[in-house]
Formats: C-alpha cells, sequence, structure tokens
C-alpha cells in the first residue's frame, strides 16, 4: 500500500482536510479583506492625519458618551462602529451633536464644528467599521432629476411624518419629524441612507440613489415655493390653517357684539 493511500485512511485524515481549509479561507480573507483595525494604516498619508484628527477630536467631545473606543456606553450613548461616515456628518452639520442632553429626540441646533472637522470624525468612525459614506456632489444634486416621481416617493414614504411639504409634524413619545426647510441636499441623502432619530432606513434596494435624487428634487422645489396666500402659517396643512380662520372669526364676532352693544348704550 502506498504511503498516500495510507495517509487517506487514517482516522484523523478528515479533520486534518477541514482544518487546512478553514486555515486557507482564512488567509484568503485577510489577503482580500486586511485585517481589522488596518483601515488607517493602509490609508494615504493624508487620510491617515485625517483619521488621526478625527480620533483625537472624538476623544475630547465624543467619548464620554460613545466610549473612547466608539464601542457605546449603555444608558448614554450607541455603538458608533458600522454607522459610517454618512451617519457622523449628519448628526454632525446639522447640530444635533454633540448632544447637551438626553431626551427622545435630538434637535437641530446651531454646528459647533467646521466641515474639515466634521469629515475628520466622519473619516475616524468610518475607520472602524466601514459603513454608508458621504454622498458625493453629483450624488445629490437635484439636475435632471424626476421631479413628478420625486412627490410619489416623498407622499408614499415621507409625508405621514414630514407633512407633504417637508414642514415636520409630531411623532409619539416625545419624538417629531423635523421641518426640512433647511435641510441640504447631502443631509436629505444622509437621513435616507442612514435613519437617524425615528426615521427609517430607505436602503439603496428599497429606494434606489437615482430616486433619492428624485425626492431631495421634491423638497428643495416644494420648498422655495411661495404660499399663495401671503402666510404660510408653518404649511403644516389645513388644520391649523382652519384654526386661525376659527379663532379670527370668533375674535371678529365678539368684537362686533361689543361694538353693537357700545351703541345701543350711547343711544
Amino acid at each position: 500500500m502506498r504511503p498516500i493511500t495510507s495517509l487517506r485512511r487514517h482516522r484523523v485524515a478528515g479533520y486534518a482536510v477541514v482544518l487546512l481549509g478553514l486555515v486557507g479561507a482564512g488567509a484568503a480573507y485577510t489577503a482580500v479583506a486586511g485585517q481589522p483595525g488596518t483601515a488607517a494604516a493602509d490609508a494615504s498619508p493624508v487620510s491617515r492625519q485625517q483619521i488621526a484628527e478625527g480620533q483625537a477630536l472624538f476623544a475630547r467631545t465624543c467619548a464620554s458618551c460613545h466610549g473612547m473606543h466608539a464601542q457605546g456606553i449603555s444608558g448614554v450613548g450607541p455603538s458608533l462602529i458600522g454607522v459610517g461616515a454618512a451617519a457622523v456628518d449628519f448628526q454632525v452639520s446639522t447640530g444635533r451633536m454633540p448632544g447637551k442632553v438626553t431626551g427622545a429626540e435630538m434637535p437641530p441646533r446651531p454646528v459647533v464644528f467646521s466641515q474639515t472637522q466634521i469629515h475628520a470624525l466622519a473619516a475616524y468612525v468610518a475607520s472602524l467599521g466601514g459603513g454608508p459614506a458621504i454622498p458625493s456632489g453629483d450624488q445629490v444634486s437635484p439636475a435632471g432629476a424626476n421631479l413628478a416621481l420625486g412627490q410619489q416617493l416623498f407622499i408614499t414614504n415621507c409625508a405621514q411624518c414630514h407633512n407633504f411639504s417637508g414642514a415636520g409634524g409630531a411623532l409619539t413619545s416625545g419624538k417629531f419629524a423635523p421641518p426640512l426647510n433647511h435641510a441640504t441636499p447631502t443631509q436629505i441623502y444622509e437621513a435616507m441612507q442612514t435613519g437617524p432619530e425615528a426615521m427609517p432606513v430607505f436602503s439603496d434596494t428599497t429606494i434606489t440613489p437615482a430616486q433619492k435624487r428624485d425626492v431631495i428634487a421634491y423638497v428643495t422645489k416644494v420648498r422655495g415655493q411661495p404660499d399663495p396666500g401671503g402666510f404660510s402659517l408653518g404649511r403644516v396643512g389645513p388644520v391649523t390653517e382652519g384654526l386661525v380662520a376659527f379663532l379670527g372669526g370668533i375674535a371678529v364676532l365678539i368684537f362686533a357684539a361689543m361694538w353693537i352693544t357700545m351703541k345701543r348704550r350711547e343711544s
């Protein structure tokens, strides 16, 4: 019997084959994807510097809630590993982060960091576990978008919370859908990508990148239109308009009744 045949028939031969297969698969994956945590080392010198700046800024301003390694702190701040650069850019560029107080919803506030600092923070968080990237200018440009399709998509997926005109509205448990009056095209795209706060995530399989541009085109078009009545009243729909008309009508009737009473007394 040849030696190779005896080795094949050995009772541990099957285990050895499985072990070699696993080792080979691991080596192949390592060669393609790289070891965890080597994103900064493999990046260009500029990217390495940007990530280092972002890490230092994160340690000073974010680690108290999210942990020194963005792993999250239970009951204080969630883990940021895998959220991606787009989520960081949205939260920080809208002033929601760094958060001042913990609540049901983090409201927009004046922005604390410069654009360079925001991109450095985003680069650092992205180096920890990937995630959606900050969209490019072409991805968010409404030029050439299908405005009609954008309206249909917005009314179907967004108007229930943000109102048909993007004016926002109240939700349950103290949460609210913010108005889109001042949201940039990049922030609108990032919100659909990452699903901040109570908003669901609209992945590229749910709403394609081209359709996201259509939604952006609709939102930016509608909010730029002048209100035909002169006073927008928040552009939240007929309920507010009807309430104002009702209260105004009641006030007119009260003043009319008082005027008639005074005239009768004088006569």
